[in-house]
């Protein structure tokens, strides 16, 4: 009794972790509201998620586990199910019409994978280990590719020195819910639950580690020139003006005029 009061305390834990997680993007959907843009950032990582929801919200339903034995599955997921519907619509909104063709060419598989998958699950296989086995197989491939997600995110933090693209929440959040999903399966019993978590959890500490070692580092700042001419009559004299406009984050500009009597 007291393993499966330790196994639930967990899951409640891995609850609110993976709320932090699934919560994490409203802090960068506020900077895209702001913008009006998507910017650099990848939709990849939030549609893997939607995913992931979905397998898992399915894997702890009566009809593939037995009971209600994996509760807190279902009631996170489907949590996560409704943020990251938002976040793909709200990035699909403020997308380039190529980033959007992109966010169509993942999602539109992910859900036809997700349909068959239930369909598979509550017409072949009669039974609970049967099913739990296949569900869990899919789930274990989309929690991968969840986990997985980040490389594209770290492999511009390394190319650029830069974390912008990768705020500290969110990496710190997705190593706290992998660790605690990972202590959650591996009490169960339930490989797989443990083994995606095994994945995520390196990556979430190489993530950190990325983080610390450029959190310091910042862009250059993007700047541009244009020269521009004006003529002053009374002095009966031409001038010719050479702007420089810097623009760094925080969206200030610097403007420096020369001028050079002609």
């Amino acid at each position: 009794m007291g393993g499966d009061k330790l196994r639930l305390f967990v899951g409640i834990l891995g609850n609110g972790a993976s709320l932090l997680l699934y919560t994490a993007p409203i802090l960068t959907f506020s900077r895209v509201f702001k913008k009006k843009s998507t910017e650099e950032f990848s939709c990849f990582p939030y549609v893997m998620t939607l995913f992931n929801c979905l397998i898992y919200t399915w894997y702890g339903l009566p009809i593939v586990s037995h009971l209600w034995e994996n509760l807190p599955l279902v009631t996170i997921n489907g949590v996560g199910i409704l943020l990251e519907s938002i976040f793909i619509f709200i990035y699909f909104c403020y997308a380039s019409t190529k980033e959007k063709i992109k966010v169509g060419v993942i999602f539109v598989p992910v859900i036809v994978v997700f349909g068959l998958t239930t369909a598979i699950s509550a017409v072949v296989f009669d039974d609970h280990r049967h099913r739990k086995s296949f569900v869990g197989s899919v789930g274990l491939v989309a929690s991968v590719s969840m986990y997985g997600s980040p490389l594209i995110v770290m492999k511009k933090v390394i190319e650029t020195k830069s974390v912008e693209y990768m705020p500290f929440y969110l990496s710190f959040f997705s190593f706290l819910a992998s660790s605690l999903w990972m202590a959650y399966g591996l009490l169960s019993h339930d490989l797989f639950l443990a083994s995606p978590n095994m994945v995520g959890t390196p990556l979430g500490i190489l993530q950190l580690i990325l983080y610390f070692k450029y959190k310091n580092n910042k862009e250059a700042p993007i700047t541009t020139t244009m020269v521009m001419s004006k003529h002053d009559d009374e002095k009966n004299k031409s001038t010719l003006e050479l702007v420089a406009d810097v623009d760094d984050d925080h969206g200030d500009a610097n403007v420096k005029n020369f001028n050079n009597a002609c």
